[in-house]
């Protein structure tokens, strides 16, 4: 091959990308879903688990740990208080809840254009969270630094197919652990301009995600309107502790949104069947979101869960498997029902490596998520080690199937130029597509084409260096890297909170717990 034929060659790949990242680029805010929901209970099946989880509610009840002022609360609502236990009456969380949630809402962004929607046909897809480990195919598995979770928020911004910039995309561990909510918050504000979720590991961290908000936003602005959701995690199994509660109290009260997540492996924190999972969750969030409603009636509530399952040989947690798909898609019916938004799923695997096992356990659980009806996604990108590792390669990989699932859930399209006719009557039988007027003025946008998959030739996959799919989304997240570009930040608003973070950090001694 010629020098000069080697360039062509080059150049029309770099012709190719190019036009395929304009084409990617080219997404909403979030998913307006076009499609049915897949039911996969029976309507007479939801009913029982709805009137189990009431039993569980009356009978059994909650736990609410360390709280009195929460135990004073649901006891004026009208719910059973013995020590920390809390009873409720049968129907007493669902008629709250009803009563005062709203079954959508809209979380403002410091951009407009990248406000969300979260509940009814909607999908926001959003990275993973929690992750106290990062991995690459060049340093390998580490302690998650402020560098790093400056990284993932700044490839969040850039990812056409994520709507949200998260939480704690990874735990920056070189910060002190008190005071590292500070520069997190700080990161999702300064580096990208995508909606973003606040800090619960402390009361007092929630009140500064609120000021901070407030800084961006206006006082009167944060107050009557949604610009933060958090995630608190029952205790499961059955039980809510103070710090999570705290939490909850705090952007209630700002009227700033929670997604009340039972977090549950089956088999260890709850029943190891589908029913008598399901019927603990929803016991459990139907609790934790009454509660929001008493201490605040109106505040943005979701109901969140995180189930997976366990070895029963060796006590590992286990994803992608059927069980939890069937859980979601109950759960996803429940709160449907109940006239909540619903959060779950993610690109979910026990994985140690994007490897073929990350690969095919996370499509099972994406592609469950999706047809169940999650309204707000988390986990969806970067998911590794059963949530201890943030993974830069695995993030590229799983935001490529973050943009197939918007197109899954746009539908068919069934326009006059959806339909084909003039294809069908210009060809004819016996000939083929590819040179019709109709293929020639839809070839561009008619099939997804993957941002990593390989589809060339062996030939040239060897001439492009024999690379798989991992070391494709490693030279693609260093290029997204040296790519991006900040958007714009007031400086005066920089300013402010530069300065708040610096006070407030002064203002109490570093702690590593």
């Amino acid at each position: 091959m010629s020098e000069r034929s080697g360039r062509r060659k080059s150049r029309g790949r770099d012709a190719k990308h190019a036009d395929r990242k304009r084409n990617q680029m080219e997404v909403a805010a979030f998913i307006d879903r076009k499609i049915p929901y897949f039911d996969y209970l029976s309507t007479e099946s939801l009913e029982l688990i709805e009137h189990n989880a009431d039993t569980v509610l009356e009978e059994i009840g909650i736990d609410f740990r360390d709280d009195p002022e929460a135990l004073s609360l649901l006891k004026d609502a009208g719910a059973d208080v013995e020590g920390e236990r809390v009873r409720f009456p049968r129907g007493m969380c669902r008629s709250i809840i009803q009563a005062s949630a709203p079954k959508e809402f809209t979380q403002f962004a410091r951009n407009t254009e990248r406000n969300v929607i979260i509940g009814g046909d909607r999908t926001v897809l959003v990275p993973s969270y929690g992750s106290p480990f990062v991995r690459d195919l060049d340093g390998g598995r580490r302690y998650a630094t402020i560098n790093d979770f400056e990284n993932f928020v700044k490839l969040a911004y850039m990812a056409p197919g994520l709507h949200h910039s998260g939480g704690t995309i990874c735990e920056p561990v070189d910060l002190p652990v008190n005071k590292r909510h500070f520069d997190m918050i700080y990161s999702h504000i300064k580096y990208s301009d995508k909606p973003f979720m606040g800090s619960v590991t402390h009361p007092d961290r929630a009140q500064d995600t609120v000021d901070m908000a407030k800084l961006v936003f206006g006082d009167e602005f944060v107050e009557n309107n949604c610009v933060c959701i958090s995630l608190i995690n029952a205790n499961s199994p059955m039980t809510f502790d103070a710090t999570m509660l705290g939490a909850a109290k705090v952007y209630a009260r700002h009227n700033q949104a929670t997604m009340i997540s039972p977090f549950i492996l089956a088999g260890a924190m709850s029943p190891v069947t589908v029913a008598g999972t399901a019927t603990q969750i929803l016991a459990e969030a139907l609790a934790g979101m009454a509660f929001v409603q008493i201490v605040k009636p109106g505040a943005p509530v979701v109901f969140g869960t995180f189930a997976s399952a366990i070895s029963m040989q060796s006590g590992a947690p286990t994803f992608g498997t059927p069980e939890p798909s069937m859980v979601m898609y109950a759960v996803g019916a429940l709160a449907r029902r109940l006239g909540v938004p619903f959060r779950s799923g993610g690109g979910l695997t026990a994985s140690k490596v994007p490897d073929a096992q990350a690969a095919y356990e996370s499509a099972n659980t994406l592609q469950a998520a999706a047809m169940s009806g999650v309204n707000f996604m988390l986990h969806t990108a970067g998911w590794l080690e059963g949530g201890l590792s943030m993974s830069y390669e695995k993030f590229i990989m799983d935001c490529d199937q973050a943009n197939m699932l918007a197109v899954l859930l746009k539908g068919a399209d069934m326009s006059e130029n959806g339909q084909a006719m003039d294809a069908l009557r210009e060809i004819g039988p016996g000939s083929h597509f590819l040179g019709s007027a109709h293929t020639q003025a839809n070839f561009k946008t008619a099939f997804y084409r993957s941002t990593v998959a390989d589809n060339n030739s062996f030939e040239q996959w060897q001439a492009d260096g024999e690379l798989d799919c991992a070391q494709r989304a490693n030279a693609q997240w260093k290029q997204m890297l040296n790519d991006y570009v900040a958007p714009e930040l007031d400086p005066a608003i920089d300013e402010a909170l530069l300065e708040f973070i610096s006070k407030r950090k002064g203002s109490f001694p570093d702690k590593e717990y």
